[in-house]
């Protein structure tokens, strides 16, 4: 997964929250992101596409790190 936005990205089913660890080191959690949104992400192939035209567009988010 080669991405020069998204360093790497995990997702915790059971409360719908998707983290993205980005290139810079910062770290986001998604809110209330379904399977569905998570899976089209995973199969998408420029992760940062996706995720800046799709996920922060939709979802709120919290800053982690």
């Amino acid at each position: 997964m080669p991405s020069s936005v998204v360093h790497s990205y995990e997702y915790f089913p059971e409360t719908e929250i998707l983290r993205i660890v980005y290139q810079s080191g910062a770290v986001y959690d998604y809110l209330k992101v379904s399977k569905r949104i998570v899976d089209q992400f995973k199969a998408f192939q420029s992760k940062g596409t996706f995720l800046n035209k799709v996920i922060k567009k939709k979802f709120k988010y919290v800053r982690i790190k």
